[in-house]
């Protein structure tokens, strides 16, 4: 498939967007390194004039989009009638602006690297006549709860300023750790830097040349010597955030299988706990019409069952 030669204004639900992330929205099926080249030889023109990937668009700027050969887009793939029916099921909060998730443990948020239909795209499918649907963020797979999802390009880039601002929105999540937290708070305050292995996996490290990252911990029950259940809200918001601050404090998550103890996952894997125990209970954030939002995400039955045998064993 080519196009031709496109001049497009940038309308005031685009401004605020990175150039590179404006061409990878409006060229589906474009590959990421093609967008890259072309800005960067100059073809594309920002007001007559080369620009970096990261510029930010302006409302009224003008954007021209030079012919390419794009692959024909592939035909979406459909969400079956079983997952159709667990995220009917799992919409915690709808408005006229933005959906509240309780995102399924083990569904990918969007699609990629071996993943046909994550999150989005099965949203996308399910309601064709939301033209504009975005994750406002993302969650690990193996992690369950409230996911943030806008209807407008407006309303995602309000809710994207709340989540750069310190706790002005409130994410509260429950994790469970090996062994006994040693304080009733703590907060750990350890910088992270992610890294690529040679498979292409992330690893994400405590290193001092990394990212200035806080999360904050409060015990909410304890289980004798063997594991801790714990409150948790992610002051910044970096990948594998949790799971690695936990591990750095001496308490990795049960169930991880990326930063966690084998021996003690193994133990804990006859208490029914078969996977990652990491659940975003709750979101709290004040709208853009300056409601007071506060949406629960109750712990999956897996989880609950698994913390109802850890209480007949003490």
């Amino acid at each position: 498939m080519s196009t031709s030669v496109q001049h497009i204004t940038i309308s005031s639900e685009d401004a605020g967007q990175r150039l590179d992330n404006f061409l990878i929205r409006i060229l589906k099926g474009a590959p990421k390194s093609l967008i890259y080249r072309v800005i960067r030889k100059g073809e594309v023109r920002l007001n007559k004039g080369r620009a970096k990937p990261d510029r930010k668009l302006s409302e009224g700027d003008i954007v021209r989009v030079p012919p390419m050969r794009l692959a024909d887009p592939k035909e979406p793939v459909k969400p079956g009638e079983r997952l159709t029916k667990l995220l009917d099921d799992a919409i915690l909060l709808e408005t006229p602006d933005y959906l509240v998730v309780n995102k399924p443990v083990g569904l990918a948020v969007h699609g990629g690297s071996g993943v046909n239909l994550g999150l989005i795209e099965a949203l996308r499918q399910m309601r064709p006549l939301e033209k504009s649907l975005e994750l406002v963020h993302r969650l690990d797979r193996e992690t369950s709860g409230c996911i943030l999802v806008a209807k407008k390009r407006s309303v995602l880039k309000y809710l994207q300023s709340l989540f750069r601002g310190e706790k002005q929105i409130r994410k509260v999540y429950f994790a469970l750790v090996v062994g006994v937290w040693s304080k009733r708070r703590q907060v750990v305050d350890a910088p992270l830097r992610k890294n690529e292995l040679q498979s292409g996996e992330r690893i994400v490290k405590v290193t001092p040349d990394g990212k200035p990252s806080r999360t904050e911990f409060e015990i909410e029950e304890s289980f004798g010597d063997q594991a801790t259940l714990l409150r948790v809200e992610p002051v910044t918001g970096r990948t594998h955030q949790i799971r690695v601050h936990a591990r750095h404090a001496g308490h990795p998550l049960i169930g991880d299988d990326k930063y966690g103890d084998d021996e003690a996952n193994k133990v804990m894997k006859k208490q029914g706990f078969k996977r990652l125990f990491l659940h975003a209970a709750s979101l709290r954030f004040t709208d853009s019409h300056g409601e007071a939002i506060d949406v629960q995400a109750p712990l999956p039955e897996d989880l609950e069952q698994g913390l109802k045998n850890l209480r007949k064993g003490l």
